[in-house]
């Protein structure tokens, strides 16, 4: 969130901070600052001026000589530019002056001719036609007349275009500060100061004319929209906004556009609340309908991008068609035009969890998905909306017609925490008094009565004593707590026995010369395969994940021996003469229900080549047994198990529980692995052995 130092200013008076002490005291409070930026850092010493004169160059045919009047003196600048005027107030970096980018401008002789100076164009002050929509793209930039008395004057600080920008990490609990007013309040409480919030003034047409004359919304997925408001602007005048509204958007990253659309990006970002604005009469049937997509429907979005939705996504529509991706742009059908003439302006309130699926799964990620993603406060869809309507009132871009539609059918309860002063101090190892934690919460807009806290509709994310807090210590500071020695009524840790037996086994392996292991859980199917699984074996029903990097990661494995395979075929084609691994490998195992998690199992393989026979093989595995303390194991003679060679293999069991599998690994499967050599392999039941 980038937060112009101006316009902070709006709601709270901190004093005069220096930059960086302000950075620091909101990062300690909480709002960490990743950096501040000082717009117009590079330019200097360009300066409102009024060309006085100006002649043909007597040795070019396109350049011109003006005397220019740039308060204190009248200098002398050569340029090349054909849109130049006498009487034309021009921006002139009078020399020595410096430009964007590291340019200098210094005195010289062009031509024969002395220049001190030179006239500039918006992009040599690095602004563009969406910043000053009224200049010449290519000439020099004419400033309106009414600059004439501001001579001398610097130019960026005219325009309103120096300002210090602050940006701030915002973590996804706290919505709020995706805002001007959010920060302020911060600003606020961290410094002591009072927060300026008024109520926005609505002026609407005294004609009589209400918004149901326009408009019915109905709500057809209220678990995906809690709120819905709207209001109705008639007679729009679409012309640019004024410059103080521009250079704000400006400064905050967002490119000035009309009016109307730089009104709603305004709001969105003075108050956190996303906006839309509809072409009225773009809409069939005077409706705003609330709906999910159907599947398969298809929506062309404002940046000319078609899109084939789903019934998980919600959309805005009319009585024909979807009219914009609730919570993530608006669609082309509706765009706001030069031609407008009757706007509707939309304040909801939108499931975060809906928002983001819909942003991911259609690869639009826009500053009000990023918002409402994090979850908003559906008490802020009215001020907001009023805000918007102030704000075409002063512009003087429409009239607002009266009446609002707000369809709000399950408002979110109020939380109230008891203010526990005690508990706090024993939580927090601090000896504050009730006085002073009222004091902090009010400062951070809470309402505290009779040992009650209020809390805001806009912090949903306190909820119990450890979030009132957290409030508390922020603002009190963390370094002002004093170190107290740990007193534990817990027993002393130690290693479970588990543990001890995994510690133990380890030591055990690696005592005979084997060498540990760690491959990735997740595999390719195409692993099955290569061992020849028959295709009816339980074990292909693996876990499918989402998201996956790629097809070879693509399911989590029932089966630990392909990823042994794997990284010996990798050490035989790397020339080694010889391996002997383990590893104590999770599997897998779904629960039949998707939405259950799997048995996480865990096995214990070894594989090897060059280094023995499969009695070899059979002496590790009955050392390991005997570490388990198992006595009785049986070698069966297996036929079954597709992986190993039919006549070099055998189960083990133990209780009548078969608990293990080793033997050669068959030649078929060596040749899908790339391994010339025979291969020996145990996969054995951990938790069983255990």
């Amino acid at each position: 969130m980038k937060l112009p130092y101006s316009w902070l200013s709006d709601y709270t008076d901190i004093g005069e901070q220096d930059i960086k002490s302000y950075c620091d005291r909101m990062t300690i409070t909480g709002s960490k600052v990743e950096g501040y930026e000082v717009l117009c850092e590079e330019i200097s010493n360009v300066v409102i001026g009024r060309v006085e004169s100006i002649e043909r160059h007597g040795n070019s045919d396109h350049m011109w000589v003006c005397m220019v009047n740039v308060g204190n003196e009248t200098v002398q600048i050569v340029t090349g530019a054909q849109n130049v005027r006498k009487g034309d107030i021009v921006p002139a970096a009078v020399a020595p002056a410096t430009l964007p980018g590291g340019v200098k401008i210094k005195r010289g002789v062009l031509r024969g001719v002395e220049s001190n100076g030179m006239l500039c164009s918006i992009s040599e002050l690095g602004l563009t036609l969406h910043d000053m929509p009224d200049a010449a793209e290519d000439g020099i930039f004419i400033l309106d007349q009414s600059f004439g008395d501001r001579l001398g004057q610097d130019v960026c600080s005219v325009l309103g275009m120096r300002d210090t920008v602050v940006e701030f990490e915002i973590t996804p609990n706290r919505p709020d500060c995706l805002s001007v007013i959010g920060l302020a309040r911060e600003s606020a409480a961290s410094y002591g100061k009072e927060l300026k919030l008024s109520v926005p003034s609505v002026r609407v047409t005294d004609d009589g004319d209400t918004v149901d004359n326009y408009l019915n919304v109905e709500n057809r997925a209220q678990d995906l929209c809690m709120r819905y408001s709207a209001r109705v602007v008639k007679n729009v005048r679409i012309k640019p906004s004024p410059l103080w509204m521009r250079m704000r958007l400006r400064a905050a990253g967002v490119r000035p556009i009309n009016n109307i659309v730089d009104i709603t990006n305004y709001v969105m970002l003075e108050y956190g609340q996303p906006m839309h604005a509809f072409d009225y009469s773009c809409l069939d049937g005077k409706r705003i309908v609330v709906r999910r997509a159907s599947d398969g429907e298809k929506f062309v979005s404002l940046n000319n991008v078609s899109h084939e939705l789903d019934s998980s996504m919600l959309v805005i529509a009319d009585e024909k068609k979807a009219a914009a991706l609730a919570g993530v742009m608006g669609g082309l059908n509706s765009e706001i035009t030069s031609d407008t003439k009757t706007v509707v302006f939309e304040s909801a309130n939108f499931l975060g969890s809906s928002v983001r699926v819909t942003s991911r799964a259609l690869g639009m990620r826009t500053e009000s998905s990023a918002r409402f993603e994090k979850g908003l406060d559906p008490e802020n869809t009215l001020p907001a909306l009023d805000r918007a309507c102030e704000l075409v009132g002063m512009l003087e871009a429409g009239d607002i017609v009266g009446g609002t539609v707000d369809v709000y059918s399950s408002p979110r309860p109020v939380t109230k925490i008891p203010l526990e002063v005690d508990r706090i101090n024993h939580f927090l190892g601090t000896d504050l008094d009730g006085a002073y934690m009222e004091s902090v919460l009010k400062l951070l807009c809470f309402e505290v009565n009779d040992g009650v806290i209020t809390v805001p509709s806009y912090r949903a994310d306190v909820e119990c004593m450890n979030d009132v807090a957290e409030e508390v210590i922020r603002m009190y500071g963390y370094d002002k707590i004093s170190a107290t020695p740990f007193i534990s009524r817990l027993t002393q840790g130690g290693r479970s026995p588990e543990q001890n037996f995994a510690l133990g086994l380890h030591e055990l392996l690696c005592g005979m010369g084997m060498y540990e292991i760690d491959t990735f859980s997740f595999i390719s199917p195409r692993y099955f395969d290569r061992i020849r699984m028959p295709q009816d074996d339980p074990r292909r029903k693996c876990v499918v994940i989402r998201n996956p990097l790629g097809e070879d990661t693509s399911v989590m494995r029932t089966d630990a021996l392909p990823s042994m395979l794997e990284v010996l075929s990798r050490n035989y084609n790397q020339g080694n003469s010889g391996a002997l691994l383990y590893e104590l490998a999770t599997v897998y195992i779904p629960n039949g229900d998707p939405a259950l998690l799997p048995a996480e199992n865990k096995q214990l393989v070894i594989g090897m080549y060059g280094r023995g026979d499969f009695y070899r093989l059979k002496g590790y595995c009955e050392r390991i047994l005997e570490y388990a303390g198992i006595r009785e194991a049986e070698f069966v003679r297996n036929t079954e198990d597709a992986a190993f060679h039919s006549g070099r293999c055998a189960y083990v069991t133990a209780g009548g529980n078969r608990i293990a599998t080793i033997g050669e690994i068959h030649p078929a499967v060596l040749e899908n692995y790339s391994i010339g050599t025979p291969v020996y392999a145990a996969v054995m039941d951990y938790e069983q052995i255990y």
